[in-house]
């Protein structure tokens, strides 16, 4: 049997957001509001082997460094990542995402009749009932959301 290895070109500065869950590496980049039109280079593996997930997606960011709230956005769609912080070429921060217990103002509640829905200043507020698969509870209403109707809000 024959070893493979990934080979991708290390970054100079910026962000490398590791073992996100298998074929959410896109769901992750459009989360952070990239597009490709920000001149900036970017690597995006997916699908790649991993011992601990079976497969994972990595994401590399040049020159660009991650709020607390990109890191919990990103930690409701990759629970199991690591993001790591770079500069001049050496990793200066190891960070291990912990999905939040309270998700608030980042999704709707899918209820419409939920008092976040209307005309009343009310920040969404959610539970998160269970992290794999994500099933978040609304505070207010009870709604739950799953993973695939949180993703299309983002």
């Amino acid at each position: 049997m024959s070893t493979e290895e990934l080979r991708v070109s290390k970054i100079k500065d910026g962000t490398v957001i590791d073992h996100i869950s298998g074929g959410y590496a896109l769901d992750v980049v459009k989360m952070l509001g990239i597009t490709g039109k920000e001149k900036r280079v970017m690597t995006i593996a997916i699908n790649v082997p991993s011992k601990q997930l079976g497969t994972k997606d990595i994401v590399k960011i040049e020159g660009r460094v991650l709020s607390s709230e990109e890191v919990s956005r990103i930690a409701l769609v990759a629970p199991y990542a690591s993001i790591n912080c770079i500069r001049n070429f050496a990793v200066v921060e190891k960070v291990e995402v912990k999905p939040p217990r309270v998700v608030s103002g980042i999704v709707k509640c899918a209820n419409s009749v939920c008092i976040t829905n209307s005309d009343e200043p009310v920040r969404s507020k959610f539970s998160v009932d269970s992290i794999d698969p994500l099933i978040l509870k609304c505070h207010y209403c009870g709604y739950t959301l799953e993973k695939n109707a949180i993703l299309s809000q983002m």
